[in-house]
């Protein structure tokens, strides 16, 4: 069993400075720590750094790089990859490795909350279950996955879900995939898992989609702003199940008929979005040509939109809503896929 560690700096590989945490610790060393909990004795691991970074520092074109990293592996014949990474942005990192990976090797990433020096520090026993994780049989064809504290969670869905708790992520509506104890793999469910939508060098050449925040008393100010800044798609980040104030809806019609592509993901951290409510609100963002995403975070559906807008090239908005379309029931969104086939009604809980 060979397995490639990549490192990439993040909370995990810091170590506390008088001006604050800084990336210092090499993936080699992690790996030492690492060894202090149970990791399979069957894995020969060999380690890669890709710099010692800060998540929230990242960029498109890190993604691309990453990207690369994790197929030369496989090519080079890793039979997983396991990743150190920001808990910042380890979300969007491991959605962005979704769209683009198509091997039933595993990619695995995993982090800390706490620095290398604390006490406490949690990176070496999650860098050990992750690798425990990789490792195991049960983990081929799930994709990319994401380990903490001894949860394995899918990319897709993932969200950061504490500032500072060991227990960071999870995925609400979701849950776990797996978990691991004392190097002990107890399997929980194997979610559908969509075909590639790019290539892993695409990454680095996304077209701008940009989230645009609803509010009590916005208008299409950042709208208008993030067109004019050269945004080809924009996400609402929409109140509820996806609902939008009248004006802001009446925006969306003309953005889309402009060729600008608009998606609905709801700032409520649980629950999909649904095409429920006139008077400005779902219904009528849909027939303003706005593609409605599930369950899908707003930074999720950024990424993903973007991706569909470089697949579909040339073919505007409605291309690229269909992609989203025909990804999101290849998830097992079926009914989110097309939610002009759901309730319209007034009474719909939770307008």
């Amino acid at each position: 069993m060979q397995l490639r560690l990549i490192g990439t700096g993040g909370t995990i590989a810091s170590r506390s400075t008088p001006t604050g945490r800084v990336a210092s610790v090499t993936v080699k060393e992690l790996l030492e720590t690492a060894r202090a909990f149970p990791v399979p004795e069957c894995a020969e691991v060999t380690c890669a750094e890709m710099g010692l970074r800060a998540s929230f520092s990242l960029g498109l074109p890190d993604l691309a790089a990453l990207a690369a990293a994790v197929g030369e592996s496989l090519r080079d014949g890793a039979d997983a990859v396991v990743i150190t990474h920001g808990t910042d942005s380890m979300e969007e990192t491991a959605f962005a490795l979704s769209l683009v990976h198509a091997d039933d090797r595993p990619i695995v990433l995993t982090g800390a909350q706490r620095p290398a020096d604390d006490p406490a520090a949690d990176g070496p026993r999650n860098l050990a279950t992750a690798l425990t994780w990789a490792a195991h049989p049960a983990a081929r064809g799930h994709g990319v996955s994401a380990v903490f504290d001894g949860a394995v969670w899918p990319a897709i869905g993932l969200r950061k879900t504490d500032t500072l708790a060991p227990a960071a992520f999870g995925a609400p509506g979701r849950g776990p995939v797996a978990r691991v104890d004392d190097g002990r793999v107890r399997l929980i469910g194997r979610p559908p898992r969509p075909a590639p939508l790019i290539r892993a060098d695409d990454l680095g050449r996304l077209p701008r989609v940009d989230i645009v925040p609803l509010y009590v008393g916005c208008d299409t100010a950042l709208l208008d702003a993030a067109v004019a800044a050269g945004a080809r798609g924009v996400v609402l980040c929409a109140f509820g199940a996806g609902n939008a104030p009248p004006d802001v809806t009446e925006a969306v019609a003309r953005l889309v008929a402009d060729g600008v592509a608009v998606a609905v993901a709801s700032r409520v951290p649980a629950g999909a979005t649904s095409a429920a409510y006139g008077a400005g609100g779902g219904a009528d963002l849909l027939r303003a040509g706005a593609v409605f995403a599930a369950d899908l975070s707003p930074w999720h559906l950024r990424l993903l939109l973007a991706a569909a807008l470089h697949r579909a090239a040339g073919r505007g908005p409605a291309g690229a809503a269909a992609l989203i379309r025909d990804w999101l029931a290849d998830a097992g969104h079926h009914d989110a896929a097309h939610p002009e086939s759901g309730h319209h009604d007034a009474a719909h809980p939770g307008g």
